[in-house]
């Protein structure tokens, strides 16, 4: 009889945020972008419904960083290669930071790394692996310019790392600094969009053995004729997000259809589902997903929570919905996250204890 095959799980998860707060001075600066006086105004108002309370950002004046207002306010407006540098700076720091909130981490054989906010050379992977003293021979993947659904993937590329090499141990980072990327307009649309983004980490240790969430099938689904809905594209002054105000509406109608919603709950009703980790890409976001897959109010409370307390950090926020849902033990969840394309991506997840598997 042919054995079993071994059954990832996250064994730990950990976040970190920066210390910025970048919320007041985002307001400050972007109502200063907007001279019609009614847009200003609705601006205001659509700003106070966006579910965001606070958000956090490594422009923070400390150890010899600009703040917000220094980086921002001051002329020139940053080019790419000054945001770069910084990211170059900051980043290994926010993604340690997550990393050392988790236990022991033994002898890591993978380290799968997901980033669309920066680049540099050598990698981010390998200023990682180094600073923790890391095996030279660790196998190393880096999952760049994903968008907000790569923390997803990277979580599911661990679990068919540990499916296929029962005794690895896989260290999953996600790091983004999305406030490196802000763009001058008066278009009241990017204005919004861009306040929804913020910094952060997320870590993940995933191995085949001990408690933890089990990381179980994927899905992935391009939608047609969305293409032009998310960008995120490459400009002399940082990344430029377009983030279209009908993403909600082509995500409820996508989410309607039978043949998505069986692959997203395999073949069960949604209600079905124990818990949801749903990438909170903004409130209306999250409305559209409740409301395509008919899900009861407050089960997306997790993620609601995230975007009040932390906004939205690309591809690391899914990890912080799941840490959030972890002292609930759920024994059954699905991850949900969407990016450039549009695409959906998703992940079974449940809790197992001890070995099993």
């Amino acid at each position: 009889m042919a054995a079993s095959r071994p059954i990832p799980r996250i064994a730990a998860l950990a976040t970190a945020l920066p210390s910025g707060p970048i919320e007041g001075h985002y307001r400050l600066w972007a109502e200063a972008q907007i001279t019609d006086p009614h847009q200003r105004d609705l601006f205001r108002r659509m700003a106070d419904r966006a579910g965001i309370t606070q958000r956090h950002s490594v422009l923070d004046g400390a150890e010899g960083r600009p703040d917000a207002g220094q980086f921002y306010d001051r002329p020139p407006f940053p080019s790419t290669a000054a945001r770069m540098a910084l990211f170059a700076q900051t980043a290994p720091g926010l993604a340690l930071q997550a990393i050392h909130g988790l236990p022991e981490l033994g002898a890591i054989t993978h380290l799968v790394l997901a980033c669309c906010t920066g680049f540099m050379a050598p990698g981010l992977d390998q200023v990682i692996a180094r600073r923790l003293g890391l095996a030279a021979d660790v196998e190393r993947i880096s999952l760049g310019f994903m968008g907000c659904y790569a923390g997803v993937t990277a979580l599911r590329s661990a679990g068919h790392i540990v499916r296929s090499l029962p005794q690895a141990r896989v260290l999953v980072v996600t790091v983004e600094l999305c406030t490196l990327h802000l763009q001058q307009t008066g278009d009241l649309e990017a204005l919004l969009a861009m306040r929804q983004f913020a910094d952060g980490a997320a870590a993940a240790l995933v191995t085949a053995e001990g408690p933890g969430l089990a990381l179980g099938d994927g899905l992935s689904r391009v939608l047609d004729d969305s293409g032009e809905l998310i960008t995120w594209t490459i400009g002399d002054t940082g990344f430029a997000m377009h983030l279209s105000g009908a993403v909600p509406a082509r995500l409820a109608a996508a989410l309607e259809q039978r043949d998505i919603v069986a692959s997203i709950s395999n073949g069960a009703p949604p209600s079905a589902v124990a818990a949801w980790a749903v990438h909170p890409g903004g409130r209306s976001i999250l409305d559209a997903v409740e409301r395509g897959l008919g899900l009861q109010g407050g089960i997306l409370d997790a993620s609601r929570g995230v975007l009040a307390d932390c906004g939205n950090m690309s591809s690391a926020t899914v990890m912080f919905v799941l840490q959030r849902l972890w002292d609930a033990r759920p024994p059954s969840g699905m991850a949900l996250a969407f990016g450039p394309g549009l695409a959906l991506e998703g992940l079974r997840f449940g809790w197992i204890d001890g070995d099993a598997g």
